[in-house]
């Protein structure tokens, strides 16, 4: 006996249920700021040569002056314009200003395309530069805004987007002067980058710059179609699949808020992928995030109100039990009656005629006086039964053996009708002695169980040990032929398994040996098979596989559920956390460790049926901007671009100044561990003896407009402007160059 057997705890405490989570995240709608009031000061500060400096970014429009440290106006590109026909009046909303009102919500659009940073609404972006500019306090009594325009636009804008917005500027607002950035450099400028590597992923897209000596390569930038727009779109289709019947509505805002809070770059994805849903540590890695939701309220009644339900209530059972003893006892008096009509019958047919007897019989539906007799006797009984219940006594019901008289009298001594009645007493007697034979079987199985219990329990009693192993022994013998039939099944779902080859082996035998011919007129069939029952066995192999049988299944749960209740019993190292159930229940569940974490779930509980679960998408999400093809997204990840810039497309001579300042910045850059992750991937594909610096921007998100404010008060920077008589005479494609901008095309 293996010692094993005795000692082994089989526990399955290591994926136990764990308590409530510490902390359970909440969504808000998008934040309502309220009224915002005019802000006077910096236009009365400000001179004509001092530059309204604008950062037309996708996820967020800021603006403020040139000499201001931060903007002073920072507002979502949205505009939301409807008529009330009950007043009369049209409403516009700009901004966080949508989300005051139910049907502005609604009504919202955005300026920019969606998924895109490029400008398809004009008009929206006609109502948010009136917003900007009149909160900025600009004086329009002069019919223009006397006050020069500096915006930035992404990397390689459209030409079509920059002459609509010359157009705006300098035709509905008559700026005098306007320029144009790209939003990235001007955040390198502002951090004081010479040379280097710009990476850029902001809310639409993600760029690769290569800067020398404060001139952006615009010719080498590579973009890659994913930034927190596609990041909060990714993340809705996966929660989608994930929770297919979520009761809650989860808006655009709210998905970017989710990517924003609790995703991270994973330094290893593959490694941590494989494990992310191991039961050690999951609690942390699982985030609960509560959706709104109503619960379900539950009346609590007096004790007063409840013991007059229960009054009603046994009322109610009175009055049922009542008509109950009505009905029996009316069903009693019509078999009484019946049970003297036949009683006064049988008197009939003692003094009558056979013949006579023969047709009163027939008109009672009786065939002869044994079953007239039959029937009072049945109904004797009956009433007996009735009485004796209706007065709470139980009498044992005595069955006399029946007796076959016919079946000691010759054939010859017997008429047609009594060979008959011989033939049904033959019949009714074998199926008496096979009754007979049964129950003598089973009393002598019930008392062979009971020895074998007796037997057991002196076992039990005389050698405790030896007992708990031996059944030990046999449980773990139950359990691995449970997972042997398990992995066959599994086996046989793969086609490439050598149980489903030997399946298909069997398919093809039959198939092909001694076919079947049609059978024609005046021939046979030369068909053999299922003369030998053998043959038989081939559709269990050919459906599940050798050796496996529903019944002996149902056998081996039923036999380890026996062994397990006697271990239960007995032995107090083997608890409910020991069985087989309690070991492949939820907590072993890959599936339930993804929808709810480590936590059991309640599918009544209204609060658990609102909550999400984020653990794989903490990582998933984020990860496509190094490997952009989890995302269905055709093109290269960051790392491929920016070694692929720094190798095959800068010359040697730029390469060792760019590689000593790797920028990020962004709002898509400001994943926890974005910084790490890029080091540490551009170090293992570059040469190792080259010198290699990754830094963020102090500010991911104001840097851009900081620099752009920053370039926009030195007086070199006024060249760089287009002036509105340029714009008549050149059009409004035409483009000043710099060295923060895009090139002229």
């Amino acid at each position: 006996m293996a010692p094993g057997a005795i000692t082994e705890v089989e526990q399955s405490g290591r994926n136990s249920p764990k308590l409530a989570p510490a902390k359970i995240w909440s969504v808000n709608d998008p934040p309502f700021e309220g009224f915002r009031p005019i802000d006077t000061e910096g236009y009365s500060r400000s001179s004509r040569d001092t530059a309204i400096v604008i950062d037309n970014g996708s996820s967020a429009v800021r603006a403020g002056w040139s000499f201001d440290s931060k903007p002073r106006i920072s507002l979502p590109p949205l505009m939301a314009r409807y008529r009330d026909r009950k007043l009369g009046r049209t409403f516009t909303f700009v901004g966080s200003d949508v989300y005051s009102d139910g049907t502005a919500r609604g009504q919202a659009k955005n300026i920019y395309e969606p998924g895109s940073n490029i400008v398809n609404n004009w008009d929206c972006l006609e109502g948010v530069l009136d917003y900007v500019f009149i909160k900025l306090g600009v004086d329009g009594q002069s019919g223009s805004l006397d006050r020069p325009i500096v915006m930035t636009e992404p990397v390689a804008n459209l030409n079509y987007a920059r002459k609509h917005m010359s157009e705006i500027l300098f035709e509905a607002y008559g700026a005098p002067s306007v320029a144009y950035g790209i939003d990235s450099l001007h955040s390198y400028a502002y951090n004081g980058g010479r040379s280097g590597l710009v990476v850029s992923s902001s809310y639409s897209s993600t760029h690769v710059i290569p800067v020398v000596q404060s001139k952006a390569l615009l010719s080498q930038a590579t973009r890659l179609n994913w930034g927190r727009c596609q990041s909060a779109e990714y993340l809705l289709k996966l929660l989608k699949l994930k929770y297919p019947s979520f009761p809650g509505k989860i808006s655009d805002p709210q998905a970017e808020d989710l990517v924003r809070e609790h995703c991270y770059i994973s330094q290893d994805y593959e490694q941590d992928l494989t494990h992310y849903l191991d039961w050690t540590g999951l609690e942390d890695r699982d985030h609960v995030i509560q959706f709104p939701y109503v619960e379900q309220v539950v009346v609590q009644k007096t004790e007063e109100e409840l013991a007059v339900a229960a009054e009603r209530k046994k009322e109610s059972g009175r009055r049922l039990q009542a008509q109950a003893a009505k009905m029996r006892l009316e069903k009693l008096k019509r078999k009484e009656e019946e049970f003297e009509y036949y009683q006064q019958l049988q008197e009939q047919l003692q003094s009558t005629t056979k013949k006579e007897a023969k047709r009163i019989l027939e008109s009672n539906d009786f065939d002869d006086e044994s079953q007239l007799d039959k029937k009072v006797k049945e109904l004797g009984n009956s009433i007996k039964k009735a009485r004796n219940k209706d007065l709470g006594e139980v009498e044992e019901e005595h069955q006399e053996e029946p007796t076959f008289p016919l079946l000691d009298v010759p054939d010859d001594q017997l008429d047609e009708e009594q060979l008959k009645q011989k033939r049904q007493q033959r019949l009714m007697k074998s199926n008496y002695e096979a009754r007979q034979r049964a129950k003598i079987e089973k009393e002598k199985e019930k008392a062979r169980l009971a020895e074998e219990q007796r037997l057991d329990d002196e076992r039990r009693q005389n050698d405790f040990e030896g007992w708990v192993g031996e059944r030990r022994i046999a449980r773990q013998a139950i359990i691995a032929k449970m997972k042997d039939r398990e992995r066959l099944k599994a086996e046989l779902g793969n086609r490439k398994s050598l149980a489903n080859q030997m399946r298909m082996k069997s398919i093809a035998n039959l198939a092909s040996d001694n076919p079947t011919k049609k059978r024609r007129r005046g021939g046979g069939d030369d068909d053999t098979f299922g003369a030998d029952d053998a043959d038989w066995g081939v559709y269990r192999t050919i459906a599940t596989g050798e050796g496996s049988d529903d019944e002996e299944e149902e056998d081996l749960n039923k036999e380890l559920k026996n062994i397990e209740g006697q271990l239960l019993k007995h032995d107090p190292h083997f608890t409910e956390d020991s069985t087989r159930e309690a070991q492949t229940d939820w907590t072993k569940s890959l599936l339930h460790a993804f929808l709810h974490g480590p936590y059991p779930y309640d599918p009544e509980s209204q609060r658990e049926a609102h909550q999400l679960h984020l653990n794989v998408e903490r990582i998933r999400v984020p990860e496509v901007v190094f490997q952009p093809s989890i995302a269905g997204l055709d093109q290269a990840g960051i790392v491929e671009i920016a070694s692929g810039i720094l190798s095959e497309r800068l010359a040697e001579s730029y390469r060792n100044d760019v590689l000593k300042d790797i920028f990020l910045t962004g709002g898509n850059t400001l994943f926890k561990g974005f910084e790490e992750r890029l080091r540490n991937e551009l170090r293992a594909v570059l040469p190792a003896e080259l010198d290699m610096k990754v830094r963020q921007a102090k500010d991911s998100v104001l840097d851009a407009w900081r620099g752009a404010a920053q370039w926009a008060a030195k007086p070199a920077s006024k060249q760089a402007f287009i002036t509105r008589a340029e714009f008549m005479e050149k059009g409004g494609e035409y483009l000043k160059e710099h060295e923060y901008g895009n090139a002229y095309l």
